[in-house]
């Protein structure tokens, strides 16, 4: 999913950019609401971010120009306005949801889901062949569906959102089943070799000794790799 993010503090700017992009989404940061305005009038996106007090301005300004336009890109608003008249003055301007900073990212995440769901936005990865929407929690390999357990499910959307980085067995136990550590276990293995009976080579490879990488480039015939584990 393209998100604009639209905050004048560098700092939270940069740490939304970050997060929404470790989670796999496509992320337009802008300063102000002049280069948001830039950066629509380029491409469209399909989600808005907007802080309320900006340097040129209020960040409901934005929404209420995108809903007179005919836009219903989803929005939230984050701001440091916490009085409840204020609330009431984002959402009826055409804000779908608004946030009060201080906020927990995760919180942020929850919220996006929500209002992506109440909006009909489906949150999609894909690599290659494969296609992932994540709010209907449904696979297709080359436009066809795949049946997957949760727990393949999981672990393919981790490796998505790590697609060409090494993620280790460690990592994986932890994100996938919440296990901080049991050497004992080979369900990692297990469910790897699930998901490639479902998927087909040349997708998931093998770092030996370490875990293993998502990578549809590299082809079936480079199952062996080395590297570094996140």
């Amino acid at each position: 999913m393209r998100i604009l993010v639209v905050e004048d503090a560098p700092h939270v700017r940069q740490f939304l950019a970050a997060g929404l992009q470790a989670e796999g989404h496509e992320v337009d940061p802008a300063a102000d609401l002049a280069e948001a305005r830039a950066i629509l009038g380029r491409h469209s996106v399909d989600f808005v971010i907007v802080d309320r007090m900006l340097p040129d301005g209020d960040g409901l300004d934005l929404v209420r120009a995108l809903r007179r336009g005919g836009s219903a890109v989803p929005t939230i608003c984050l701001t440091g306005r916490d009085r409840v008249d204020e609330r009431i003055e984002g959402l009826r301007s055409g804000v779908d949801d608004y946030l009060v900073k201080p906020f927990s990212f995760e919180e942020l995440l929850a919220r996006i889901e929500a209002v992506g769901r109440r909006s009909g936005v489906a949150e999609t990865l894909g690599s290659g062949p494969v296609e992932v929407d994540l709010t209907g929690r449904a696979v297709f390999l080359r436009g066809q569906p795949v049946e997957l357990t949760t727990r393949e499910f999981d672990l393919l959307v981790v490796f998505l959102k790590n697609e060409g980085k090494v993620v280790s067995r460690t990592r994986l136990l932890d994100q996938v089943w919440g296990i901080q550590h049991d050497p004992r276990t080979n369900v990692v293995d297990v469910y790897v070799r699930y998901l490639r009976n479902k998927l087909g080579p040349g997708l998931l490879h093998t770092v030996r000794a370490i875990g293993y990488v998502f990578d549809a480039k590299r082809g079936a015939g480079a199952d062996e790799l080395g590297g570094e584990p996140l």
